[in-house]
């Protein structure tokens, strides 16, 4: 599996967000930054819908390198409860059932799921059972 990034995912199945937490305040980022200020640490797998928008026109390239044939999709922030709220694309789930505090879990989705050798990207999905 071939991944947008380096240093990004835990190597576990499954795996968890590798965020940093500041050696001298505790405060948690994500992405972990580098050097030696930030420790790295395994995120929360779940968390709760924050905020969310529909992402309606293909972005501006580059850095963008998805599909040419550009589908909107859902975007949005996912609090990780007492770590961080990461920004992220929802999937798997209709943008009519998205709803602000759905509880969601960590997956991986292709970039371009057309692409012969799709690169990985983080996303969040509804956790099957769980109520919004």
């Amino acid at each position: 599996m071939r991944v947008i990034a380096e240093g990004l995912f835990t190597d576990g199945n499954p795996p968890h967000l590798i965020g940093g937490r500041e050696r001298e305040s505790g405060r948690v980022v994500f992405p972990c930054p580098p050097g030696d200020r930030y420790e790295p640490v395994a995120l929360s797998r779940t968390g709760t819908l924050w905020s969310y928008t529909i992402q309606r026109y293909r972005p501006k390239s580059p850095p963008y390198a998805g599909p040419e044939a550009f589908r909107p999709w859902p975007v949005g922030y996912v609090e990780l409860p007492g770590e961080v709220i990461v920004e992220a694309r929802l999937a798997n789930v209709a943008f009519e059932d998205i709803r602000i505090g759905m509880p969601l879990e960590l997956t991986l989705v292709p970039l371009d799921p057309d692409a012969a050798e799709p690169v990985m990207i983080h996303a969040f999905q509804p956790i099957e059972g769980a109520g919004a």
